[in-house]
């Protein structure tokens, strides 16, 4: 991946890469840079050959508290149109490079994540958190709609239209367990990082080839028929009926052995 990023935390361990926010004075707030570097790296990922998975962590106890109040929504006041748009679209771009980085991502969510946190803990494939957790979408506190960076099209999909509603309109905190009862987080715990890594390493040690594919159907059947989204699923999977670790899990249950998948 290159080298070791400006603006952010990463540490890539047994293929496995965990990246945080780093500013936990501040509560991990994004920036100008921070926003850019990352969308940049989740683009690199696509084509990374040394992770399988990634988990997007917290860091000094909370997850991040969004765009920085002074180094993003002072500067935007004073913007014109072309720069606003040329922001947030910036901004928008880095949900689409999770959403087409071709690798499982995890949000861990431990204390503050709100704004632009909560929007990449939504953007992640799968979310646990602490039980004190807070998720907001604080969008319209700010005097702002509540559709940035595809609220308006993914929280719907994991939460349900009327909760999504509630949350964009009001810009009211979720609660971890309103969060886990709702489906927004996959799992609550008092381990977060013990947790975290071990569903990580669980999904490297799948068939990521396999991953890979239903990530990439997950994010294009949104837009599909169902009879669009059989007949893609149908050319998807006899792709991956063609690589090694389907031939290797199908020789491992025949010698009544676990399957060792090796991403190809």
């Amino acid at each position: 991946m290159g080298s070791t990023p400006e603006h952010f935390r990463c540490e890539i361990t047994g293929r496995i890469a965990t990246v945080s926010l780093d500013r936990p004075d501040r509560k991990n707030p994004l920036t100008f840079d921070s926003y850019a570097e990352l969308r940049d790296w989740f683009r690199d990922l696509a084509y990374a050959e040394d992770i399988d998975v990634v988990v997007f962590a917290s860091n000094g106890g909370n997850f991040s508290s969004g765009g920085d109040v002074h180094d993003i929504i002072g500067p935007l006041v004073g913007m014109n149109m072309k720069e606003l748009l040329r922001f947030t679209r910036m901004t928008g771009d880095l949900v689409k490079a999770m959403v087409n980085c071709g690798k499982p991502v995890i949000a861990a969510v431990d204390g503050i994540c709100v704004g632009a946190g909560a929007i990449i803990a939504m953007a992640a494939d799968l979310r646990i958190a602490t039980p004190t957790a807070k998720t907001a979408f604080l969008f319209t506190r700010v005097g702002l709609a509540g559709c940035d960076m595809g609220a308006c099209a993914i929280l719907p999909r994991i939460i349900g239209q009327g909760r999504a509603a509630e949350l964009l309109y009001t810009g009211r905190s979720m609660t971890a367990q309103e969060g886990h009862a709702w489906g927004f987080y996959n799992s609550l715990t008092d381990d977060l990082d013990t947790d975290a890594r071990a569903l990580a390493e669980r999904l490297a040690a799948g068939p990521t080839f396999g991953h890979m594919m239903t990530k990439t159907m997950l994010a294009q059947e949104w837009s599909m028929s169902i009879e669009q989204a059989i007949e893609a699923e149908a050319q998807a999977q006899a792709i991956c009926m063609q690589t090694g670790d389907f031939e290797r899990a199908y020789h491992a249950f025949v010698a009544k052995e676990k399957p060792v998948f090796e991403g190809d």
